[in-house]
């Protein structure tokens, strides 16, 4: 049957190999079994099904929501492919003591995933995840038909959408956003984004120009992450048709990317630092700043510029989210481009984002390259570069030792004043330039990361971060 294991966020594995109707019924049984098993104050005995719009998503929702109402539960089930965020926030509202959204999220068209939320509406602790893991097979699958179900009143079929756009709405000044009269483009990589912000914008002076929006389950021939690899035929159409932005969305939609009106890629740090100085400078909130640790160190410089607070997590957007559920949070994000809000849910939202950045050139009316370029004239270049690279799992521990206990004395002839080592080993230098190597939670490979003042000082880092782990 497989062995099932929790990782970074919820539990994905291939179609047909491990993620399968058995196993997928396995998990389901188990979440069940812990949530009876653990109550939560304020909370009801309900939970929320979503699902994306993967080969087989719908099916294997519909599985998951027959065997929690099989157990008891009260489950909403989303009538159509859904945005994560909106499963999490059904969750929040809902006050139910859960959520599973079927999805896996960025990784290729061959897998599946079963992602697990938690009463605040966002993504479950590891402890829970254990939990969840510790009760496998404990019990037999007990389940109802789901025609039944709906018939008891167990199941509620709901599209839950309209309910995300509503509080999205009232956490942007939408009437400066409805008259800016933006060209706005969307590329969907396929997933569920595709058409939400047609809907959020309909009836507005704004025009929304949706690519890759079809219901594609092999993605176009891509993995549906937003990193510059996936932009070639929206940059291409971007270079004859010119926007003002063009937001790009992951297959579940609660992360972004992004590239200028004429196709050029941004990356995910000029969103977040975008977005950071939007709420600094016009918006004129303050609060504690949370970032995970591979983040551009530019938003170091603007803390520290601005009087912030800041906080840096391990990799995992749930290290960011138990930081926001502390409260006093003006944003929190991480590298892959995940990015939460106050006053929303603790969860990464590609949806509510883009309609931040759209804020953002509605209230300055400058083009997105005129205001990376002031950020860059204020706190410097900030080039960014990351290689995955094979690396065997049981020399991984030995590597992370030798980092830490042996760091270069220079980063390319800046001394090396900082070693971080709480989620791989970080090298920090004088100049601020960093190098990062971090192992993957579940594979056999090695991620390297590097910021330098330029792109070939950034893969010049890069090749040294290749050579450290040679020395192994």
């Amino acid at each position: 049957m497989g062995q099932i294991k929790f990782g970074t966020d919820g539990w994905r594995a291939v179609i047909a190999e491990d993620f399968t109707f058995t196993n997928v019924e396995r998990v389901a049984q188990a979440t069940a079994d812990y949530w009876n098993a653990n109550p939560i104050a304020g909370t009801q005995s309900r939970a929320v099904v979503g699902f994306d719009r993967r080969f087989l998503s719908d099916q294997f929702a519909r599985r998951v929501a027959e065997i929690l109402a099989g157990n008891g539960l009260q489950v909403t089930l989303t009538l159509t492919p859904t945005p994560t965020p909106a499963v999490s926030l059904g969750v929040k509202t809902q006050r139910a003591i859960g959520g599973v959204m079927i999805t896996a999220s960025h990784n290729p068209a061959a897998f599946n995933g079963f992602k697990l939320k938690a009463h605040y509406g966002g993504s479950a602790e590891p402890a829970v995840c254990q939990g969840v893991e510790a009760m496998l097979d404990k019990n037999p699958v007990r389940d109802v038909s789901l025609d039944d179900a709906i018939q008891q009143k167990q199941v509620l079929v709901k599209d839950i959408r309209p309910a995300h756009y509503a509080a999205v709405k009232r956490l942007i000044d939408f009437p400066l956003i409805a008259k800016s009269k933006l060209r706005f483009a969307h590329d969907a990589l396929f997933g569920v984004g595709a058409g939400c912000f047609d809907a959020l914008l309909a009836g507005t002076t704004c025009q929304v120009t949706t690519l890759n929006g079809a219901h594609d389950p092999f993605f176009g021939g891509i993995n549906p992450e937003p990193i510059p690899r996936n932009y070639g035929p929206t940059a291409a159409y971007l270079r004859k048709h010119p926007h003002d932005i063009c937001l790009v969305t992951d297959g579940d939609a609660d992360r972004v990317g992004g590239m200028d009106g004429r196709g050029h890629p941004l990356s995910t740090h000029q969103l977040i630092c975008l977005l950071l100085r939007h709420f600094i400078v016009n918006r004129k909130v303050r609060g504690r700043v949370v970032k995970a640790l591979t983040t551009t160190s530019m938003v170091d410089k603007m803390c520290a510029t601005h009087g912030l607070e800041l906080t840096e997590t391990p990799v995992g957007f749930k290290y960011v989210a138990s930081e926001m559920l502390k409260g006093g949070v003006l944003l929190g994000f991480e590298e892959s481009g995940g990015i939460g809000f106050p006053g929303h849910i603790p969860e990464r939202d590609g949806i509510l984002a883009g309609l931040m950045l759209l804020e953002l050139l509605a209230t300055e009316r400058k083009s997105v390259n005129k205001l990376i370029a002031g950020l860059e004239k204020q706190f410097g270049p900030h080039h960014y570069g990351r290689i995955d690279t094979h690396f065997p799992l049981e020399k991984r521990a030995a590597l992370m030792d030798f980092c830490k206990n042996n760091p270069p004395p220079t980063l390319l002839r800046s001394s090396v004043v900082e070693v971080k080592s709480f989620d791989g080993v970080k090298f920090i230098a004088a100049d601020g330039s960093w190098l990062m190597l971090r192992g993957s939670g579940t594979e056999p490979i090695l991620r390297i990361y590097a910021e330098a003042k330029s792109d070939m000082a950034a893969r010049k880092l890069l090749k040294l971060g290749v050579t450290l782990t040679q020395r192994v």
